[in-house]
């Protein structure tokens, strides 16, 4: 009778974990699917915004660079926040402030849209530092896989909501106001599937004592491999987020309708999207990543060379297409590479928090300094020049990067 009844109790602690797991990665995949729509539906929709507002370039560019300089500030501030809240609270917290940020973006006004802009960089900012981090504690033999689940879904996410603000601004007749308010709805949605992993904290608090790690006197500053790292991410920050925002401009100027433009953004970031899932269990399994790096940048230089030297249409879609697969690629690559160039969790989130505030500050500059270079040529030309010259950046130090080496030793 004893052991029928441990039996059955054990049969229970098997079914609540597997159900606490499952709860887990819901909850995982419905923050990433907010980690991004909220940023690159604005991309398609800064035309008319800056049409119906009277903005210049430049201050049409701060709706993506405002995200960025929350990315950089917060990314360094969410650990302390997971120290202090427990990790996962501290995500709950972001999801309400993403939520409010979304939502009240929709009032339309110049102001107040700046402030939503802000609000929903910095809910994403602290999800960005600190879900790699539940990932890698909760699922430590299956880190390759979750966080191929992870950047899989925030790139889906991120293309539908490039792909959708157009129509549902004018198709539909939402207008763009409304449009940009949408989103608040799925992180509302998100924060009552991610509510339960709540009170993981309140049981970590009682239960948990602090790792003890091994110190290194050097700081990851100092690290020459932290840097290559750091500026590998940020370059392809700077990339990505210059092309959401102007790719639907840059393809106006090719003779491509505005609504097509948009989708065509749509499709450079769902084309990434199986790419974004496998790079990273590839990279895992090369002791050198460097054949990914090269591939990457020799397909971003061919999508670039396209657009500025042919503007056949045929020719146009190939090269977005092979700029959405090195997106796709860069992201993942940059985010395993947090891990593998690290020799324990403690030096993980350190490079995390460097490449991750440094980078984005790096990112932030490109929507808006794109945004100023039309305003001084009047052409999107220089804007695919530069575009070269962050590839060239991204090689550079990405074969540096890519060496199997710790950012700091072991000990």
């Amino acid at each position: 009778m004893k052991f029928m009844t441990s039996l059955s109790s054990q049969q229970t602690e098997e079914e609540e974990q597997r159900k606490r797991q499952f709860l887990l990665i819901a909850g995982v995949i419905f923050v990433a699917f907010n980690l991004r729509p909220a940023i690159t539906a604005v991309g398609p929709l800064v035309p008319i915004i800056r049409e119906d507002t009277g903005m210049s370039n430049s201050a049409a560019g701060l709706l993506t660079t405002i995200p960025l300089l929350s990315f950089a500030v917060f990314s360094l501030l969410a650990p302390r926040l997971g120290l202090r809240y427990g990790n996962h609270t501290a995500i709950f917290i972001a999801l309400l402030i993403l939520t409010t940020g979304a939502a009240i973006r929709a009032t339309g006004f110049i102001a107040v849209i700046f402030l939503g802009t802000a609000m929903v960089g910095i809910g994403i900012a602290i999800c960005n530092v600190l879900l790699p981090g539940i990932i890698k504690s909760s699922f430590p033999k299956k880190v390759g896989i979750m966080t191929s689940l992870y950047t899989a879904t925030m790139g889906l996410f991120a293309s539908l909501g490039s792909g959708v603000s157009i129509p549902l601004s004018e198709n539909i007749g939402l207008g763009w106001e409304i449009t940009l308010g949408v989103w608040s709805l799925m992180a509302l949605l998100a924060l009552v599937v991610w509510f339960p992993q709540i009170r993981k904290d309140k049981k970590r608090d009682k239960t948990v004592k602090p790792e003890t790690e091994p110190q290194s006197r050097r700081s990851i500053w100092s690290s020459p491999l932290a840097w290559q790292v750091t500026l590998f991410m940020g370059f392809q920050s700077f990339l990505f987020y210059s092309l959401i925002t102007w790719i639907p401009d840059v393809l106006q100027e090719l003779n491509v309708s505005l609504t097509i433009g948009g989708w065509m953004l749509f499709l450079l970031q769902l084309i990434g999207i199986p790419f974004s899932f496998f790079t990273p269990i590839l990279a895992d399994k090369l002791e050198n990543q460097s054949p990914i790096v090269i591939t990457i940048c020799t397909l971003y230089i061919i999508g670039i060379f396209g657009l500025l030297f042919i503007s056949n249409f045929t020719v146009i879609i190939i090269s977005v297409l092979l700029m959405g697969i090195s997106q796709g690629a860069a992201i993942s690559l940059s985010l395993t590479l947090l891990s593998l160039r690290a020799a324990n969790a403690k030096h993980a989130a350190m490079l995390s928090g460097m490449a991750q505030s440094f980078g984005y500050l790096l990112a932030a500059t490109g929507p808006i300094f794109m945004g100023f270079l039309y305003d001084v040529f009047g052409t999107w030309k220089p804007f695919l020049i530069v575009l070269f010259v962050a590839v060239l950046i991204i090689l550079t130090a990405g074969l540096k990067a890519s060496r199997n080496r710790y950012v700091l030793p072991e000990s």
